[in-house]
């Protein structure tokens, strides 16, 4: 089959430039993407574990790991140990964190409403939802496999 009728190759193309058009947008504020999304994750859930992190950003535990530590050396995040399991670190956004997540999601949103402007409402929300049954669909497969 070729790469023009495989679904795969669409959905990663799409993929692809979001993150490219995200990464030029986060440039300014001296963000990756991956950084601008771990901020992101832990203003909406702070104290999140890097595990935790992890998981909800889709990238491995060691690549989290980095991301953290360069977060933390430029004072946007700052990691405690948890309250009753000492072994586990929660992660929260320092003030700085706040400011640079502020800054980064409002060039990041613009991204966003500028790909969802070039559909109709009719249009996302069938996007949304064909989208939505890719990843079910692909979820359970995964699961099946992993059986």
């Amino acid at each position: 089959m070729p790469t023009s009728e495989r679904i795969g190759s669409y959905l990663k193309r799409a993929e692809q430039a979001l993150h490219g058009a995200k990464n030029a947008a986060l440039r300014p504020s001296g963000l990756t993407v991956p950084q601008y999304a771990a901020l992101l994750h832990l203003g909406e859930n702070p104290g999140m574990s890097a595990a935790a992190l992890a998981r909800a950003c889709s990238v491995t535990p060691p690549t989290m790991s980095t991301i953290l530590k360069n977060l933390q050396e430029r004072g946007l995040i700052e990691r405690t140990p948890h309250e009753w399991h000492r072994n586990i670190l929660e992660t929260r956004l320092t003030a700085d964190g706040e400011a640079a997540l502020a800054n980064a999601d409002a060039h990041a949103v613009r991204v966003e409403r500028g790909l969802a402007a070039e559909f109709s409402g009719e249009e996302l929300a069938t996007l949304k939802d064909l989208l939505g049954r890719c990843v079910g669909h692909l979820e359970a497969a995964r699961i099946e496999h992993d059986d």
